[in-house]
């Protein structure tokens, strides 16, 4: 047992060292937890240039950061891997978002292939259809409908700008619903 404590406490006075600024400490810190930093990255990220990238960030976080370091609450080699690990884990979050990103831009552009000016006039011609079937429409149905619809307003607001029992206000826009949808298929 007293052997696998004394290079441990070799490694704390040498990262105490380094946060006093002793890069020859330093140096020791580096060669003694690189590997283990990198063996750790490699099992979480599963890709050798990007465990290396964390690896180098994690050793350049320790030179900057050693004065945090607390012996009291655990070794250096503990408190390195747990900045690697949460490195690690961070550049997992961030690939797989970067990955997400370019999949949702790449579905965006795939849509975006389309004549913009048939798009354009047929939006046009829709909005005209809908404007001639609401038109056909009774009034007792028109207007609810284009008080829900274009104004927003919800069942019961519609009902008390009518001054009318919302239960008819609902039959009403559901019948001028079933007459608009009628118009608009019979004149595609």
């Amino acid at each position: 047992m007293p052997h696998a404590s004394e290079p441990d406490t070799e490694v704390d006075a040498l990262l105490l060292k380094a946060a006093a600024g002793d890069r020859d400490a330093f140096a020791g810190v580096y060669d003694a937890l690189a590997r283990p930093v990198m063996g750790l990255a490699c099992r979480i990220l599963r890709d050798a240039a990007q465990a290396e990238e964390v690896t180098q960030d994690v050793m350049i976080e320790v030179w900057r950061t050693a004065d945090r370091f607390r012996p009291d609450r655990g070794t250096a080699k503990t408190w390195v891997l747990t900045l690697a690990h949460r490195r690690a884990v961070d550049r997992v979050r961030t690939v797989r978002a970067s990955t997400d990103r370019e999949k949702r831009a790449g579905m965006l552009s795939a849509d975006r292939d389309f004549d913009q000016v048939a798009e354009t006039v047929e939006r046009h011609d829709e909005r005209r259809r809908v404007q001639r079937c609401l038109q056909a429409l009774a009034r007792l149905q028109r207007v609810p409908l284009v008080l829900a619809y274009f104004q927003g307003m919800t069942y019961l607001e519609v009902a008390r700008s009518l001054s009318t029992p919302e239960g008819t206000v609902k039959s009403r826009m559901r019948n001028g619903l079933q007459q608009l949808r009628a118009c608009l298929e019979a004149g595609s």
